[in-house]
């Protein structure tokens, strides 16, 4: 081989390995571009993660903030008579006591009369949720539902600790009692 042999296969080579390197520089190139935005695209997905996240947090808040809203408005009209119904609890006291002087004259028409109103007053209450609260003389005493206004010495020992006399009735509107029974309790 000739000088001009090897020189020229010397420059074919080089040429083959610049060739070469510039194909790898030209793929690295490439490279490097897709890994950031290979890293990018995982960015946004994170994001559109944390996005989700986000938004299902803020409707399941939302929800919760309706459905208690929801739950208060009910409690509200549910209760929205409460002060009424108290203020028209003695008139139906009144109506006991009228009813129980009425039975004593001999004016049974005026007796039926005022009796037909009063039944109509309690079913009218009665419709709007306004229940008695049921006691009576030998029930246990029950300190969260009843009103013990005096002890008395029991007439016998089974009424000690018990309900011995029924003062006032006590009322509920639902389940809320708005007057609790005042009882005379034996000791």
């Amino acid at each position: 081989m000739s000088e001009k042999d090897i020189t020229e296969e010397f420059d074919g080579q080089m040429e083959e390995d610049l060739l070469d390197a510039e194909m790898e520089m030209d793929t690295e190139s490439v490279e490097i571009p897709e890994q950031d935005e290979l890293n990018e695209e995982e960015q946004l997905r994170e994001d559109l993660a944390k996005e989700k996240d986000k938004f299902l947090r803020l409707f399941a808040e939302f929800e919760n903030f309706k459905r208690r809203t929801s739950k208060e408005r009910m409690d509200m009209f549910k209760t929205a008579g409460q002060e009424i119904m108290i203020s028209l609890l003695p008139v139906l006291d009144d109506f006991d006591r009228a009813l129980k002087e009425l039975a004593k004259s001999d004016d049974i028409e005026t007796f039926k009369g005022v009796e037909l109103i009063r039944v109509k007053l309690r079913e009218t209450l009665r419709s709007k949720g306004l229940e008695e609260v049921e006691v009576k003389a030998g029930d246990s005493f029950d300190a969260e539902v009843h009103e013990a206004i005096t002890q008395i010495p029991a007439p016998n020992k089974k009424l000690k600790g018990k309900v011995v006399d029924v003062i006032e009735r006590g009322f509920k509107l639902g389940e809320r009692i708005i007057r609790h029974p005042k009882v005379v309790v034996g000791k």
